[in-house]
């Protein structure tokens, strides 16, 4: 029998962090899964619909990826009608990225869904409460020099 005293799983933040954290993302996922398309798959989507096209790699530097990994979202995308690939003009090598006609109309769709499930979930925090929790998360994000952006 151990003397070690172990602290509960519930008294830690980090445990009601990820929860929270679970239970939103797996419904968001499920509602934007009725559209065939994975969260990734709309992280990517949203971060090309204020742009006309982009280099993998500036998709990559802005969601904090790989590039290998945008090059297996783009392909997904692309088999799906949703995204384009281009050679960039100027340069041969290099490509570009593009949001087909009704992939750029689906992605307000998603977005509505983004703000209901984020409704859902925290509707029944005053205004007050909402910007202090999105403060203090946006703080530890800082602190912590995290880049990535969440897609699973």
């Amino acid at each position: 029998m151990s003397t070690l005293s172990a602290s509960d799983l519930t008294s830690h933040l980090g445990y009601w962090l990820r929860y929270v954290s679970n239970h939103v993302s797996h419904s968001f996922a499920s509602k934007i899964a009725a559209k065939d398309v994975t969260v990734a798959e709309w992280a990517v989507m949203r971060t090309l619909y204020t742009h006309d096209q982009m280099a993998p790699s500036a998709i990559a530097a802005d969601m904090g990826m790989t590039r290998g990994a945008i090059t297996k979202l783009a392909d997904r995308l692309i088999v799906k009608g949703l995204l384009v690939r281009t050679a960039n003009p100027g340069d041969g090598r290099a490509q570009t990225l593009a949001l087909t006609n009704s992939a750029r109309a689906l992605v307000p769709e998603l977005a509505a869904l983004a703000d209901q499930n984020d409704a859902e979930f925290f509707d029944h925090l005053t205004s007050e409460e909402r910007a202090t929790l999105e403060r203090l998360l946006k703080e530890i994000v800082a602190r912590r020099g995290l880049t990535t952006m969440p897609v699973d």
